[in-house]
């Protein structure tokens, strides 16, 4: 049984990005001169603007937008999902966005909120709320420890 080290389907990927394999991307709009880890999910939906960077082991479910050089460590994983339905069959995603500049560190969760420009996300951080450009975020749930 042969088992494909990367599996792209119905993808919009500018030839300029390198994919480290294994990889999953199926759905998804990857532009110019970014960079993929391995051990990466990357959803239908998603689209990652230019000269970003997703290391390995990250999961960006349906709906994420990540800005232009933009940097996620490893481990990274967002939701598309805020549990405010009581019935499993009105299940609604939500979307997040990633503006440019933004740096998440490893092991980040990032609910569907907006992150502003220039933010920085501590490694651990559990990101539930939106947070405004410049913000530096750490903790469970991140909380603004300044500015940049």
């Amino acid at each position: 049984m042969k088992i494909d080290k990367i599996s792209i389907v119905n993808s919009k990927i500018d030839p300029t990005t390198q994919i480290i394999e294994p990889v999953n991307i199926y759905g998804a709009t990857i532009k110019k001169d970014c960079f993929i880890g391995p051990f990466v999910e990357i959803q239908d939906k998603v689209i990652i603007d230019e000269k970003s960077r997703i290391s390995s082991h990250c999961f960006l479910c349906s709906g994420v937008h990540i800005g232009k050089e933009v940097f996620i460590a490893h481990g990274v994983m967002f939701t598309n999902d805020l549990f405010k339905s009581n019935h499993y069959k009105t299940w609604i995603q939500y979307e997040t966005h990633i503006e440019d500049n933004v740096r998440i560190g490893s092991g980040a969760v990032i609910l569907p909120v907006r992150i502003g420009k220039g933010s920085v996300i501590g490694a651990g951080a559990v990101v539930t709320k939106d947070v405004d450009p410049g913000s530096i975020m750490v903790g469970n749930p991140a909380r603004n420890i300044n500015k940049r």
